[in-house]
């Protein structure tokens, strides 16, 4: 015969002081009966972490809304409905419901059922969404019971160093960040090669492409960007492939062994990094640039000139300003056509065009997107669950491409998952720096300024050497540096901070180590 559970009463209302707390004895046991406002909570008055009796003299407040008490002695913070321990949920404590009624409070012996861990699940394995898993390991141990779904079947690598293992200067091993070890060592759940197809907001769940469900508490898109395919003829053609991910890499190095003629279309910083690596695989390599200019988001047209030369020294030909129209070639590319009727051969094509933000299962579920997922500072999007990280999310009409500012919102990120929430993402300062062998090149900000600015040159043609820095309102605007990189966190650190370097003027140029820390 089942137990009826049944109200007592253990103290008097006016026992508890406001935003307080009194320990009780109670069913055989010491538990903490606190008093916020009108509402009363029980807790067990035992604190695993310092195996004493203490939540009840611990101090009330609240951690994004939630109600919390947190012990006296390590500081650990419950929440008063549930008990659950906000920094590590598998030191949860019993919670017993509590009312007032004739002046009295009154608990009732059956507690509450015992928070299980939450559960946290991250579309995208890159490096954006892992960054996120790491930092919230370390800030808050294991408050989830975290489950990863990956697109490729391949573990967290570096993007960042594709164009070396194009080029043969790295291993695939070189370049992983998190091998499978890792996940099971931290107790994370990893589906590898199956893509997350459906989010249910509604039953919060992610249905998987191989039908597996999950659960979630919180949600977390990092669904990255996909390339931009140039709408022309023949661009589905074999041999004609985009520069993302490993297997776009796969591809090429296949191709490289067997073939000896490579356009590359897209003169930017990633279409660069490719040829360069092509070319040191052996192949002749054109790259097709509409602009006139190389880079011309990051250079200006001096620097891009100097960076032209060098590479062309070292054997790429270009073609530039230039449209590609069509791609030739009955079953692999044969050529590639362009719109002043030139026709350059190609066994390979590779396009590095762009990237757009990958939103289409965002938008599915409903959640609001423009260019990107739109979120707000706190990296949250307008579903209070769920979250997103890197180049798939929009934040202040900006959307980003480069590692440093995906960091930065990683860690505001994972601070709000752990309920430690106080930072808030506000944009970042964009630099770049172009990974090709011998080439040193950087720039950062607004390096070709306007009405108001001034900028600073220096230009050391025997030794190969471009500076050109922007002024205004004596705050540093932006750099490019081309030959001698050095400087370049330096001049980043003067812009981030907003620092008048009208006293440093006459020697700005010549860097940190004449300028000084003034």
């Amino acid at each position: 015969m089942k137990r009826a559970h049944t109200w007592s009463s253990v103290c008097s209302f006016d026992d508890v002081l406001p935003d307080s707390g009194v320990a009780v004895w109670f069913e055989g046991r010491q538990i903490a009966v606190f008093r916020v406002g009108d509402a009363v909570y029980a807790l067990d008055n035992y604190d695993p972490h310092s195996e004493a009796n203490v939540l009840s003299r611990g101090l009330i407040g609240d951690i994004n809304g939630e109600p919390v008490v947190a012990s006296p002695i390590y500081k650990h913070h419950f929440n008063l409905a549930t008990g659950r321990c906000v920094e590590d949920a598998d030191y949860s404590v019993r919670a017993w419901p509590a009312r007032v009624s004739d002046g009295k409070i009154w608990v009732k012996s059956q507690p509450l059922r015992k928070t299980s861990r939450r559960k946290l699940v991250v579309i995208g394995n890159g490096m954006a969404g892992m960054k996120v898993v790491e930092e919230l390991l370390g800030i808050a141990g294991q408050p989830y019971d975290i489950t990863v779904f990956g697109a490729e079947p391949y573990p967290n690598y570096n993007r960042i160093l594709l164009s070396p293992l194009l080029a043969g200067e790295k291993q695939f091993d070189d370049i992983v960040l998190n091998p499978v070890e890792w996940y099971r060592d931290n107790g994370v759940t990893l589906h590898l090669g199956d893509a997350a197809v459906a989010i249910d907001r509604i039953r919060r769940k992610v249905r998987s492409r191989d039908g597996i469900e999950a659960d979630y508490d919180r949600l977390l898109l990092a669904t990255g960007s996909n390339p931009i395919v140039l709408p022309v003829p023949g661009a589905k053609l074999d041999g004609v492939v985009t520069f993302r991910d490993l297997q776009d890499v796969n591809t090429m190095l296949t191709a490289a062994r067997t073939h000896t003629k490579a356009v590359v279309i897209g003169g930017g910083l990633l279409g660069l990094e490719a040829a360069n690596a092509l070319l040191k695989q052996g192949m002749q390599v054109t790259v097709v640039h509409l602009m006139e200019t190389l880079m011309e988001r990051q250079l200006d047209p001096v620097a891009a000139q100097l960076l032209k030369e060098s590479l062309e020294r070292r054997g790429l030909q270009f073609h530039m300003p230039a449209k590609t129209t069509a791609i030739q070639g009955t079953d692999r590319v044969s050529a590639v056509e362009l719109a002043d009727g030139t026709v350059i051969d190609a066994d390979l094509v590779v396009m590095a065009t762009g990237i757009r933000p990958n939103i289409e299962l965002a938008q599915a579920a409903g959640l609001r997107c423009d260019r990107g997922v739109l979120v707000n500072d706190t990296m949250q999007t307008f579903d209070p669950c769920v979250y997103a990280v890197g180049e798939c999310v929009q934040h202040r009409n900006n959307t980003y491409g480069l590692v440093a500012p995906l960091y930065e919102q990683a860690r505001v990120c994972a601070t709000h998952l752990a309920e430690h929430g106080v930072g808030r993402y506000r944009g970042s300062m964009l630099s770049t720096h172009l990974k090709v062998t011998g080439i040193d090149l950087f720039s950062a900000g607004d390096f070709l300024g306007g009405p108001g600015s001034e900028a600073l040159v220096m230009r050391d043609a025997k030794r190969g050497i471009y500076k050109r820095i922007v002024i205004e309102n004596n705050k540093l605007r932006g750099a490019v540096l081309y030959g001698d990189t050095r400087d370049g966190a330096w001049y980043c650190e003067l812009m981030t901070e907003g620092r008048d370097v009208g006293p440093l003027r006459d020697k700005l140029i010549f860097g940190e180590a004449v300028a000084g820390r003034q």
